[in-house]
């Protein structure tokens, strides 16, 4: 018989409180529920990294992060088994390439319902190896400081917190070695 096969970078991942979520790319559709959860997922911090410093996420923004580079940068949200533009999301993770680098900059949003449940861990899983596979040598993120599972998941996956100058106050740059050294 044969296997029902998800495409590239799909995924079903069950929350502990069996939830289905579907691990997927991001995809044009998923704009408009992207703005309307964007309010509800992770800490303010973290959203300004993906909407320009601002609250909310406006069309443009919208449209442009459903829209990734895939040469450059690898955008995955966790939601609902549903078609894209109707599911509600989870999760959004992102990893981008630096410009002239050979590291990429990730950021991981998370509802709070789901917040401690597997999916962020599984999500920067998925953002190490997606950097892996472009041979790259660093991934970096910043972490409020008061997101202690955050910091506690990093440090578990090897990330290690980096003094470098540049990150705003009340945030934690956590460092993730990956050419082997």
């Amino acid at each position: 018989m044969p296997r029902n096969r998800l495409p590239p970078w799909h995924e079903e991942f069950v929350l502990p409180n069996r939830r289905a979520i579907l691990i997927r790319p991001i995809r044009p559709e998923d704009a408009a529920p992207l703005q309307g959860m964007f309010g509800m997922l992770g800490p303010a911090e973290l959203r300004g990294l993906f909407s320009d410093g601002q609250e909310a996420l406006d069309d443009a923004t919208a449209t442009q992060l459903a829209r990734p580079d895939p040469k450059v940068e690898l955008v995955l949200v966790g939601a609902e088994p549903l078609p894209p533009g109707e599911a509600m999301i989870a999760g959004l993770a992102r990893a981008r390439i630096v410009p002239g680098t050979r590291q990429a900059e990730y950021a991981i949003l998370l509802g709070n319902y789901v917040a401690g449940l597997g999916l962020g861990r599984h999500l920067m899983q998925k953002l190490v190896k997606w950097s892996r596979g472009r041979y790259l040598d660093r991934l970096y993120g910043d972490t409020p400081d008061s997101n202690g599972p955050m910091l506690d998941l990093a440090a578990s996956m090897g990330f290690r917190p980096s003094l470098e100058a540049g990150v705003p106050p009340g945030l934690t740059r956590l460092v993730l070695d990956l050419d082997g050294s």
